[in-house]
Parts: C-alpha cells; sequence; structure tokens
C-alpha cells in the first residue's frame, strides 16, 4: 500500500508547487482575452495618397461614403448628427477612430458626453467589443477620443441573431449630454477607420444579397419579371390602367362586412324611429 501512496502524494506536492506558477501566468492572460479583446488589432491608420474628406451627412439618407484607410477631416458645430457610411465584406473587423478637438476661443460651460455609433444596413444598432464609445470631455479639455470595434463581420446568420453581416454599415457621431449654453460651439472632427481582412470564412452558408437598402427617397425602382429584365414603358403603363373601375377596392372580406354593417346600421334605425315618432 506504501508504494502505491508514495507516487500520488508526489504528484500532488508537484501540483501544489507549480500552482502558484500557472495562476501567476493564466490570471494576466485571461483578463487581456476578457478586457481587451482588440489588442491585437492595429490602430487604424491613413492610407498613402488617400484624400481627406471634409464632408459629412445629416442623417441615414445623406450619409457620406467613406472608404477604410480615408481620413475625415472636417468642421462642425456641437449638436450637429454626423454620418458615415462604409462597407463591411464577411470576415472583416472594423476599427473606427474619432478625435475631437475644441477650438481654443470656444469658451465651454460644462463638461459634454460624446457618443460614437455603428448601425448596419438594416438600422440595427451594432455592439462595440472595445473602445472609448462615450467618453466624457471636461470643460477645460482640448480634445476627446471616440473608438469603436466591430465584430468580424460574418457571412450569414440567422434573423434573429442580429450578428453583423455583409452590406453597408453607418457610423454616427453625435454629443448625448451637454449644457444647454454650449449647443452650437465649432469643434474640429477627425475620423478614421480601419478594416483588417479576416482571411477564411469558417461559416456555412451565403448571405444572398448584401445588407444594403437604397438610399433614394422618392425614387420608383423598376420591377423585375421573372427573366431578369426590367419591364418595358408602355406595358407598365398597360398593367397600371384598369378602366373606370380601377378605383374600386378588390374583392375581400371588407366587402361582406361592410354591407352587414351597413343593413344593420338601417336596421337599427328605423327601430329607433318607430320608438321615437307618435301619431298626431
Amino acid at each position: 500500500m506504501r508504494t502505491r501512496i508514495r507516487p500520488a502524494a508526489a504528484a500532488v506536492a508537484a501540483f501544489r508547487l507549480a500552482w502558484p506558477v500557472c495562476r501567476a501566468l493564466a490570471v494576466p492572460a485571461i483578463l487581456l482575452g476578457v478586457l481587451y479583446p482588440a489588442a491585437a488589432l492595429a490602430a487604424p491608420t491613413p492610407s498613402p495618397g488617400a484624400a481627406a474628406l471634409d464632408r459629412a451627412g445629416t442623417s441615414f439618407l445623406t450619409a457620406v461614403p467613406v472608404t477604410a484607410g480615408q481620413p475625415v477631416r472636417l468642421d462642425a458645430s456641437t449638436g450637429d448628427y454626423l454620418y458615415w457610411s462604409f462597407p463591411g465584406a464577411a470576415g472583416d473587423v472594423t476599427e473606427i477612430a474619432a478625435t475631437l478637438r475644441f477650438p481654443a476661443g470656444a469658451k465651454r460651460s460644462g463638461a459634454s458626453t460624446w457618443s460614437i455609433e455603428v448601425f448596419d444596413g438594416l438600422r440595427r444598432r451594432q455592439a462595440c467589443t472595445a473602445g472609448a464609445q462615450t467618453p466624457t470631455a471636461a470643460r477645460d479639455a482640448t480634445e476627446v477620443r471616440l473608438g469603436c470595434v466591430l465584430r468580424r463581420v460574418r457571412s450569414w446568420a440567422e434573423p434573429w441573431s442580429g450578428d453583423p453581416l455583409p452590406g453597408t454599415y453607418y457610423a454616427k457621431l453625435s454629443v448625448v449630454e451637454l449644457p444647454e449654453a454650449d449647443l452650437g460651439l465649432p469643434v474640429e472632427v477627425d475620423l478614421l477607420i480601419g478594416t483588417t481582412d479576416g482571411g477564411s470564412n469558417a461559416d456555412d452558408g451565403e448571405l444572398r444579397a448584401p445588407l444594403a437598402p437604397p438610399a433614394r427617397p422618392g425614387a420608383v425602382l423598376a420591377a423585375t419579371d421573372g427573366s431578369g429584365a426590367s419591364p418595358s414603358p408602355a406595358a407598365a403603363d398597360a398593367d397600371a390602367d384598369g378602366g373606370i373601375f380601377d378605383w374600386v377596392p378588390a374583392f375581400s372580406t371588407r366587402w361582406i362586412w361592410t354591407t352587414v354593417g351597413g343593413v344593420l346600421a338601417a336596421v337599427a334605425g328605423v327601430f329607433g324611429f318607430s320608438l321615437t315618432w307618435r301619431r298626431r
């Protein structure tokens, strides 16, 4: 029995000696993986020769397109909603870095909180895995930095999952809290979007069409038939012209319920009149 217990006792003693070292090495690794999931992602850098963009949209429909590595520099006013759009392909990991600078001549009366938000082509807000998404700038601060690292874009996902899919994405920069007296003060905006290619895609599926709805309000989209060709204008006009009864809605259960309701209303009216009418 003693010869059987000695190996087990030796293993327990070795484990006790090695446990402090393993714990000292494992804890920092776990903290780095949990607290800084995007530490391996390099900060975005401007592309060589890329022209700086000096415009921004005020809504999703007027968002200004920007490519990865193209710097954005413009003068804005505190309280404006700034929108940009950028593409996202399957496997990409996108990082957005923004810097707001407050001119020395602008006298701010208090602290302000800024926000950078990202939406996909279906206007679904996407979560950020890293970065200062809603930092607060003190009253005497000269600048404030914002950042957002998106999740890896998938090639396919369930509709209820909300995972990022290939298509158009929107970046929204705005101020969420500040003194009312500071509205309209000038601010300098620097924004840069960086994208890293994730390589091969392990998702077992493919999206049929990118999530990029048309941003042309009021424009009529041409319908296509089964062959993929658009119908001629003459054929479309012929189908749209239904004659003098074109304004009559198609037959449905509404006709039945409307007729029954009209008959009941007439009967109720006659019955009520018979109760109130008196002969002279």
